[in-house]
């Protein structure tokens, strides 16, 4: 029996964007969690000595490997062993081998609802089964030790995501001490899905390598290191699943692109021009909370990281994908129906990415008070 996924909701709201820009109407694209900028300068000149200079071909850069595990031992205080660092076409394919490397096929693994729609969708595909765990206001939207510790039978797995997608929510370090406690004592394996690190607007966000040595790490250069198109990301693993892991990474997908790998290195080095994009997302992100009251929007997950603000519109629509389609033609503002996260009741979500230029959130703002001024108005 082939296994039934949902679709990504708002790649549909996407392609239509792009439609009404060939047919002339200014679109901001606000519906893709990707930054607008591009990639480091010096990397995108390392990429134009490689074209020029290297055929390529398959290949794993250990310099790239040792880095990374240098980020760990610098922001984490922790040791990561270059080989337990598996580089990956981006943190999708991590995640494929996280989960396929980690479970069998009926096992259980809980998630948060809201979550990016992908967890759910994988696990379906791998035949592993979600255990949804409602997160709202009263949990920060986030996965609870207590929540873990409730469940009978305890599951397989947990993914975790810190800061979150749709939420921006950040888990804090004390709970993640107690979910690493509660994982430990239960023998539920974990996740963590650390993509949206080095994008936080208060404390830095904390690795689960520093309270769960034996947690699977997913990372990538899509997001902090404003690499989404270059398709490179990486894994940690522990030692007892190197073998397995690479197996899979091998098989599956051989490597990594060779340019996006030497790129990805001078990357890493760059924090100076990878900040100041952070910074933009500080001012896009205060921008838009001042705006929410004039929006009629008075109930948000908070953003404490990442580059979201997944709010409630249900007091104007029990049909965000609808209601997501309908802005985008009426405004030109390009939004994710909250149904992608949260089958239950992201019906009454919208998600709203200011991972883009301030003078595009300006835009969006103008367009959008008037018109959900005349929403509230039907």
């Amino acid at each position: 029996m082939v296994a039934e996924i949902d679709p990504f909701h708002a790649i549909a709201i996407s392609r239509e964007a792009h439609q009404l820009e060939t047919e002339g109407r200014s679109i901001l694209h606000m519906e893709f969690g990707q930054p607008s900028t591009g990639a480091p300068a010096p990397a995108i000149a390392m990429a134009h000595r490689v074209l020029d200079t290297d055929p390529m071909g398959y290949w794993e850069s250990m310099p790239l490997k040792q880095r990374i595990a240098r980020l760990y031992a610098d922001n984490h205080d922790v040791i990561v062993d270059p080989e337990q660092v598996i580089l990956t076409c981006g943190a999708s394919p991590g995640l494929v081998l996280a989960l396929n490397s980690l479970f069998a096929p009926g096992d259980r693994v809980a998630i948060a609802r809201p979550g990016y729609v992908a967890y759910r969708n994988n696990l379906k595909a791998l035949y592993l089964e979600p255990v949804e765990l409602p997160c709202g206001a009263a949990e920060r939207y986030q996965i609870s030790a207590d929540a873990l510790a409730g469940l009978d039978p305890a599951p397989q797995g947990v993914i975790l995501a810190s800061p979150a997608n749709p939420t921006g929510t950040i888990i804090p370090p004390d709970e993640l001490v107690r979910i690493a406690d509660i994982c430990a004592r239960r023998g539920i394996r974990i996740v963590s899905d650390e993509i949206y690190h080095g994008l936080t607007f208060g404390e830095p966000a904390h690795s689960m390598l520093e309270f769960a040595p034996g947690a699977v790490i997913v990372n990538s250069f899509s997001k902090y290191f404003s690499m989404a198109g270059w398709r490179l990301g990486w894994m940690v693993v522990p030692p007892d699943l190197i073998n397995a892991t690479r197996a899979r990474m091998t098989n599956l997908f051989l490597t990594p692109p060779v340019v996006a790998q030497r790129a990805g290195l001078v990357a890493m080095d760059c924090a100076q021009e990878l900040d100041a994009h952070v910074e933009t997302y500080r001012r896009n992100r205060a921008l838009l909370l001042d705006a929410l009251p004039a929006l009629g929007l008075a109930r948000i997950a908070p953003p404490d990281g990442a580059f979201y603000i997944y709010a409630d519109v249900g007091h104007l629509t029990d049909d965000s994908l609808a209601f997501c389609r309908k802005l985008l033609r009426e405004t030109g503002v390009a939004t994710a129906p909250g149904i992608d996260f949260d089958p239950v009741d992201g019906h009454r979500f919208i998600r709203m990415s200011f991972a883009v230029s301030t003078d595009r959130v300006e835009d969006a703002i103008a367009r959008l008070i008037p018109w959900f001024a005349a929403q509230g108005e039907r």
